[in-house]
C-alpha cells in the first residue's frame, strides 16, 4: 500500500521498479538491485520482499534487475544485462524521480559479483552519471583459491557448502562437474597466476581473528587440461577479486557485508583491503551469528 510496483524492461532486460507513494520534496535515491541465486535460480519475484522492504525503510526507488539465468543463458549474459539495466537507470533516471547523483548498485551473493563487475566497467566512464556507492552482501569474488580460512572453517555449513560453491559454478557455466575436485584442489591455477595474484588472494592477508584452526592445505600438481577447461574463472568480470589497481581505485564507496557462517566470508575480507588499499571507502558490517 505504501509502494507503487512496475513491472517494465530496461533496454529489453526484465526489471521491477518499486516507487514509494508518498511524494517527495526532492528527487529520491536510487537502489538498483541484483538478486542472488548462483545466477542459475532466484528472481525478481523470490525477492519481493526484500525490495519492498529496502523502498519503504529508505524511501528510494529500487529497480530489481530480472537477468536471464544460466545455464540457458550463457555467461556472461547475466553480467551484461545487470550492466544495461544499470547504464539505462542512470541515464533515465529522472524519469522516476530519482536524483542520477544518488543511485547506489546492490546485490547479494552473486548479485554481489553482478554488483562488483558493473561498478568495475563503469568506473572509467564519463559519459553517464557515477554510481554514488556499492553495497555488497556476502559476495562471491574469485574461483581461483577455494582453501582460504572460510572455506576450510564454513566446508559443510548447510545450503552453501565448499564443494556446493564450485558445484554451482560449474552448473553456471555448463561445465562438466567432474572438474569439481581438481578445483577445489586449487590444481587448474597455474604456478605463474598463483605468484601474480598472492597480493590479493592470500590467507596472510585475512587477520588472524579469522584465521583460527586453519591449516594451509597440501600443495597440489597443475592439471594443464582443467585449466584450459575453466578460463572463464580468471575473468575480472567472473573474479572480480582480480581486476588490476587501475580500475580498483576508481570504485565508489562500499558497504560489505559478511557473514561468519559463509564460505565466502573471506573473499569479502580480501576484497575490502584492496578498497582500503586503493583509497575507496570502505565500510563493513560483519554478522556473527549470519550464514550464507
Amino acid at each position: 500500500s505504501q509502494l507503487f510496483i512496475k513491472d517494465l524492461h530496461f533496454d529489453g532486460v526484465p526489471v521491477r521498479i518499486y516507487l514509494p507513494r508518498e511524494p517527495s520534496a526532492s528527487k529520491r535515491r536510487g537502489v538498483i538491485f541484483f538478486h542472488g541465486g548462483c545466477g542459475i535460480f532466484g528472481s525478481i519475484r523470490s525477492y519481493e520482499r526484500i525490495c519492498q522492504y529496502i523502498a519503504r525503510k529508505s524511501d528510494s526507488v529500487v529497480a530489481s534487475v530480472g537477468y536471464h539465468l544460466a545455464p540457458e543463458h550463457k555467461y556472461p549474459a547475466q553480467t551484461l544485462e545487470c550492466l544495461t539495466a544499470t547504464v539505462h537507470f542512470l541515464k533515465t533516471a529522472d524519469t522516476y524521480g530519482v536524483d542520477p547523483a544518488r543511485i547506489i548498485v546492490c546485490g547479494d551473493s552473486v548479485g554481489g559479483t553482478y554488483t562488483a563487475s558493473v561498478c568495475q566497467e563503469l568506473g572509467h566512464r564519463t559519459d553517464i552519471p557515477k554510481i554514488c556507492a556499492q553495497v555488497l552482501i556476502y559476495p562471491f569474488l574469485q574461483a581461483l583459491n577455494f582453501n582460504l580460512p572460510s572455506h576450510q572453517k564454513n566446508a559443510a555449513v548447510a545450503f552453501l557448502s565448499r564443494e556446493h560453491t564450485v558445484h554451482f559454478i560449474l552448473k553456471y557455466l555448463n561445465k562438466d562437474c567432474s572438474l569439481k575436485e581438481p578445483i577445489l584442489a586449487g590444481s587448474h591455477v597455474p604456478e605463474s597466476r598463483n605468484l601474480k595474484y598472492r597480493k590479493w588472494i592470500n590467507p596472510d592477508l585475512i587477520p588472524d581473528v579469522f584465521k583460527l584452526g586453519y591449516k594451509p592445505p597440501l600443495p597440489t600438481s597443475f592439471l594443464p587440461q582443467v585449466h584450459e577447461e575453466v578460463q572463464e574463472l580468471f575473468e575480472p568480470w567472473f573474479s572480480p577479486l582480480l581486476a588490476e589497481d587501475a580500475v580498483v581505485c576508481l570504485l565508489p564507496d562500499t558497504c560489505i557485508v559478511t557473514c561468519e557462517h559463509d564460505v565466502l566470508r573471506d573473499e569479502g575480507l580480501l576484497y575490502k583491503k584492496r578498497l582500503e588499499d586503493n583509497n575507496v571507502r570502505v565500510t563493513w558490517h560483519h554478522v556473527e551469528k549470519g550464514f550464507h
